[in-house]
């Protein structure tokens, strides 16, 4: 969606005048009916006047175009300036400049991340150089004016308050420097050099205006990059119900428009791999040529997907494929063919930040696309924010016309490819009673250890195998080593144990990074994916009294966001609120202890509760 977009005169004009802010101001509320925020008021008086200075003697002509605020529709992402025109071999140019009034920043160890001021504190953001490619890029994917006629896209980055300290222009982000050139307060020659070595003839087709109105969907060649990331990666083969969900799934998608709107529901099992089955739905979709997205709300299966596919850390073209669940918020009715949503059970009622703006995550899916598809399992849900269930999808897909489609997806892929040990887990967790009262110690590699010591040491043994080996937890300890790097986070003082949790460097890749076995990982950066082996602590937030499970959510670290709001909670529903936290309590151990393909050890810091489940296993 098209703010500003007028000729260099008239933004000349406009600067002249004083009033530049004011009119894209205007525009806004005029177009988008939303509140500007003062920092984004502020970055407009400052930021359009250096570009002024950048462009008002350089040798371009009258009629150059000049884009503000462009909004690229079905995502959040703006692009701050774009200039466009023709150049002698008169092909399309659109220069794309992602601006920033920043003054500092931190590197990181974290590929294309990096720390900077914003307001009064300090925040991981962005490389700027890296979010002006991915604007580049998520045009030239999607965007079918700018990969049908080959639009030239030249994407940089303008910091124009930035003195260079090395830590910006660091090495260690060379190649997305290579990808968008960095440009900082020194460098405004240098900036209209960069500029004007392509202009030559002004923007006669009015490109800006057929690039905001013509067709969003997956260009060829990000459809033939994804077919074969794919095709020879046997970790997305599919076998049984995985391809009865996907065949039906693909059907239903192709069949769907705006008044064939259709919904399905897959409900699973821990270990059943559905995520394999929304991979390959993506991509067949995406080969189609239909608008989908793989949704989730935590970061970490969509960063280890990714990852999966491409075969490395970096983020790359494919990454506007897969979003945050509260994307939505803003979408138009039926914008996109598909939306994949993994882990539905964890999505919000409310999206947005912090959760605030009163809308409905799934209500804004299912309205925003012609097909969508939800894998639940309401067994894992593990924060107060997880509240969706199958009914609650019903009625949201019920209201938007949409026609409701159920299929279960339980072949055993984890847990020594097994339904017992799924079903003796959940009747040891009082979560259900089931018949399966004791686990065969020689048919699965269940270990109850004495120490946490003993545990690490045979996960890091069966770590160098492949790298498949990590050791888990609930957060029950806080993030010391967050503000502190020689600080231990989880110390179990008898037993003279210190690790760290795996929060500060590979974050959501934690399970992929070969040094992090070194640290301990939480349910947040763990769940929705699997090792070969696990190795569990389970702390006294969990125990076991006369065979009776009970759960203490005050041994909870005090920052853990899963159960807040506990307390108000408690106060205006007791017995409702202590089964839905016993619930949740039990259900974050079942999670932990399904994450293994070949065993699972276990280390308990209440003996009585160890002892409970040594008489469990035979």
């Amino acid at each position: 969606m098209l703010i500003y977009n007028e000729l260099i005169t008239k933004y000349f004009k406009d600067i002249a005048t004083d009033n530049i802010e004011d009119i894209i101001q205007e525009k806004f509320l005029s177009i988008l009916w939303r509140k500007i925020w003062r920092w984004e008021y502020t970055s407009w008086q400052n930021s359009l006047r250096e570009m002024y200075i950048v462009l008002m003697d350089i040798g371009v002509p009258d009629d150059t175009k000049v884009s503000i605020e462009y909004n690229i529709p079905w995502s959040s992402k703006r692009l701050d300036f774009i200039i466009t025109w023709q150049n002698e071999e008169l092909e399309e140019v659109m220069i794309i400049i992602e601006l920033k009034q920043w003054q500092e920043a931190q590197l990181t160890e974290k590929d294309w991340v990096v720390v900077t001021r914003f307001e009064h504190w300090l925040k991981e953001s962005s490389h700027p150089s890296y979010q002006a490619w991915s604007y580049a890029m998520l045009l030239k994917s999607f965007n079918s004016v700018v990969y049908e006629e080959s639009i030239r896209l030249e994407p940089c980055a303008y910091l124009h308050n930035y003195k260079d300290d090395w830590i910006i222009s660091h090495n260690f982000y060379r190649s997305h420097i290579e990808n968008a050139p960095l440009f900082l307060k020194n460098d405004k020659i240098k900036l209209r050099e960069f500029i004007e070595k392509n202009i030559k003839y002004w923007d006669k087709k009015n490109l800006m205006y057929r690039v905001d109105k013509w067709d969003i969907r997956p260009s060829k060649a990000l459809a033939d990059s994804l077919c074969g990331m794919i095709k020879w990666n046997q970790e997305f083969i599919m076998i049984d119900d995985q391809k009865i969900v996907y065949e039906t799934a693909l059907n239903l998608a192709k069949k769907s428009s705006e008044l064939n709107k259709n919904v399905l529901i897959v409900e699973w099992w821990p270990g059943t791999w559905k995520s394999v089955v929304a991979i390959n739905l993506l991509v067949a979709l995406t080969k189609e040529w239909l608008l989908t997205q793989y949704v989730t709300k935590n970061s970490a299966p969509r960063a280890v997907y990714e990852c999966k596919l491409t075969g490395h850390l970096r983020k790359s073209v494919i990454s506007n494929l897969f979003k945050w669940s509260g994307s939505f918020v803003d979408c138009n009715n039926n914008e996109f063919n598909a939306l994949i949503v993994d882990e539905a059970h964890r999505l919000n009622e409310k999206s947005w930040m912090f959760s605030n703006k009163w809308v409905n995550q799934v209500k804004e899916i299912i309205d925003s696309s012609k097909f969508s598809i939800f894998f639940i399992d309401e067994d894992q849900k593990v924060t107060f924010k997880d509240i969706w269930e199958k009914e609650e999808i019903i009625k949201w897909a019920k209201s938007a016309w949409a026609k409701v489609h159920n299929l279960d997806l339980s072949s055993q892929f984890r847990c020594n490819w097994s339904d017992w040990y799924l079903a003796w887990l959940d009747n040891i967790l009082d979560i259900r009673l089931t018949a399966n009262t004791e686990l065969d110690k020689e048919s699965y590699d269940f270990r109850i250890m004495s120490s946490p010591n003993e545990l690490r040491d045979i996960i890091f043994e069966k770590n160098k195998i492949n790298n498949k080996a990590r050791l888990v937890a609930w957060y029950c300890w806080e993030w010391t080593s967050k503000n502190d790097k020689d600080a231990f986070d989880i110390n179990i003082p008898e037993y003279d144990f210190k690790m760290k949790w795996n929060l500060a460097t590979d974050w959501m890749l934690w399970i992929l990074s070969p040094g992090s076995v070194n640290e301990i990982g939480c349910i947040h950066t763990c769940q929705w994916l699997e090792v070969d082996y696990v190795w569990v602590i389970v702390w006294n937030d969990f125990i076991v009294r006369n065979w009776e499970v009970l759960v203490d959510p005050s041994k909870r670290a005090k920052s853990d966001a899963s159960l807040k709001w506990y307390k108000s909670a408690m106060k205006a529903n007791p017995e409702d609120t202590k089964k839905f936290v016993k619930a949740l309590i039990k259900n974050t151990y079942r999670t932990l202890m399904t994450r293994w393909m070949k065993g699972c050890y276990v280390y308990f810091v209440d003996k009585e509760t160890e002892e409970y489940f040594k008489k469990n296993l035979n």
